[in-house]
């Protein structure tokens, strides 16, 4: 499938030409590539071949003429933009005939190399019909308030209806936005996204609407707003409710006449553009509060579209854990962490108030630690602080289909586990890759249940469980072992840990005794059986 977002590649020797031509790039919603050598183009990956290319013509000659002629063989049309300071152009544009070409004057003004840039990515080839399914990669889920989502992006994308898109911050009101692009007809025109809250209130109209030269203290040149950017396109204005209401009058003629005027100009500019618009905040209380402009709302949110929080599609936590771990264990080419069942547990419980935004940054720390070995998450704030789900608030276990577990098959359930994870662990208890760490509990509780339960480890047979009655000594090595695991060192030399009980603590401990006892050491353990104590 063609690549989406056009691709432009910028051949400049000089870092500077680079930048400069890269920020004006990066605005129009286009990835820029920059090489410093005709050389360094050439050798790139041809899997995503650029939709234009801009040369810089202070290239050493041979440089300039191998990036012609790699063009020039290309199949289709790739545009190339021409920066030059000379009256006349270079005989080796020979070698483009048949090719599009733009010729920019250095130094160049911006406003022309924005449009030649424009012009250049629209002359590209047609592109494949996306796959839908691919287009939606980052809306993962399945649950119900997703679905709908998903169901109302499908109705919309085919129209030009404006769209409000509401939700808190970090439930993904940007990667809904991209989604309806994506789908549209407009898709292969850029998708512009504004951060209404990070503009100043004194620029909102020149960013917005563009100004010409002189408007206002400090307009030395034209520039163009946002919304000529966007001309074919879609704009995406994000905080919209941070719109001071002066502004908002003047977006709204825009929204209504499809043409607008810079700022100090009185010539109209038709304009072409799809909007959508999305906010955190209530923005129907702040229509009631006079905040917002009761006729812009209504001509922005023709179709509106509410984004749940993750607490409400709690189905979806898992599925999101697991996509954010694969997908940063690739971008680090390590492999995947797993998480813990207790890791699961405080996912869940979670109250999420930053949302998926939250959860993603949650997980990339997780990935990054678990480089170390360590496999625990950090949640961004303190749990106690954050309302866990009440037992009230749980399906209730009742019903025909809900079988009843008597307490020695929970005993017996609890035994099969804590080996399992013991086995896993190769006999390590504590520590990053420590059974303690799978079950979600501390290792000194781990340590007390595995006594309590009679489970003992023998180089021999790993992990067999101990029987009521039968004395089996309890020893962990008088040398710590590195890795928090109960197996010691026996006179072969081989791993070995015993747990000394005569009765499981639970079924025969009397008073007094607790699961926790100190375990003794094999010194110990020696002293009390030359004076017979075993």
């Amino acid at each position: 499938m063609t690549q989406i977002e056009p691709l432009v590649g910028i051949v400049a020797e000089d870092i500077s030409v680079r930048n400069a031509v890269l920020d004006l790039v990066v605005p129009l919603g286009i990835r820029g590539e920059a090489f410093a050598s005709a050389q360094e183009f050439m050798a790139r990956p041809h899997t995503d071949p650029p939709a234009c290319v801009i040369l810089d013509g202070d290239l050493p000659g041979i440089s300039e003429l191998a990036v012609q002629l790699e063009l020039a063989r290309a199949p289709g049309h790739v545009p190339l933009i021409l920066l030059t300071g000379h009256d006349r152009l270079p005989k080796s544009l020979g070698t483009m005939k048949g090719k599009a070409l733009t010729c920019v004057a250095k130094p160049w003004k911006e406003d022309e190399l924005r449009l030649a840039i424009r012009e250049g990515v629209s002359r590209q080839a047609p592109r494949e019909e996306p796959d839908l399914a691919t287009l939606s990669r980052d809306l993962v889920g399945e649950s119900t308030g997703l679905r709908k989502v998903h169901q109302e992006i499908d109705l919309v994308a085919k129209t030009d209806a404006s769209v409000l898109i509401t939700g808190e911050t970090g439930t993904g009101k940007e990667l809904v936005a991209r989604a309806i692009h994506e789908r549209s007809e407009r898709r292969t025109r850029p998708l512009l996204t504004v951060n209404c809250g990070a503009i100043p209130e004194a620029l909102f109209e020149s960013e917005l609407f563009g100004h010409v030269k002189g408007a206002f203290s400090g307009a030395v040149r034209d520039k163009i707003g946002y919304f000529e950017l966007a001309d074919g396109g879609t704009l995406f204005l994000d905080e919209i409710g941070d719109v001071p209401l002066p502004v908002q009058v003047k977006l709204l003629r825009v929204l209504q006449e499809q043409e607008l005027a810079r700022v100090g100009d009185t010539r109209a500019r038709k304009i072409n553009f799809r909007i959508i618009a999305a906010t955190n905040r209530d923005i129907v209380s702040d229509v009631d509060a006079g905040r917002f402009r009761q006729d812009l709302y209504y001509r922005l949110s023709v179709f509106p579209i509410a984004v749940p929080p993750l607490r409400e599609r709690r189905e979806d936590i898992l599925l999101l854990a697991a996509h954010f771990v694969g997908m940063y264990a690739a971008k680090m080419n390590i492999h995947p962490p797993q998480l813990s069942k207790g890791n699961i547990e405080r996912l869940l419980d979670y109250h999420w108030p930053g949302n998926v935004r939250e959860l993603q940054n949650v997980i990339e720390r997780f990935v990054i630690v678990s480089q170390t070995g360590e496999v625990q998450l950090h949640l961004n704030r303190n749990e106690r602080q954050v309302p866990r789900r009440r037992l009230e608030d749980r399906a209730p276990l009742e019903g025909p289909g809900i079988p009843i577990v008597t307490k020695s098959e929970l005993r017996e359930r609890e035994r099969e586990s804590i080996v399992a994870a013991l086995a896993r662990t190769n006999g390590m208890v504590a520590g990053p890759r420590g059974a303690a760490l799978l079950l979600g509990m501390k290792p000194t509780t781990l340590f007390s249940r595995i006594k309590a339960l009679g489970i003992v480890y023998d180089a021999s047979n790993p992990w067999r469980q101990g029987r009521q009655g039968k004395t089996v000594s309890a020893s962990r090595s008088q040398e710590s072992h590195p890795t928090g695991g109960l197996a010691g060192k026996n006179g072969d030399g081989k791993a070995a840990a015993h747990i000394r009980h005569s009765k499981s603590p639970e079924e025969g401990a009397g008073e007094g005794t607790h699961p926790s006892d100190e375990v003794t050491d094999p010194l110990h353990s020696k002293r009390k059986a030359s004076e017979g104590d075993v």
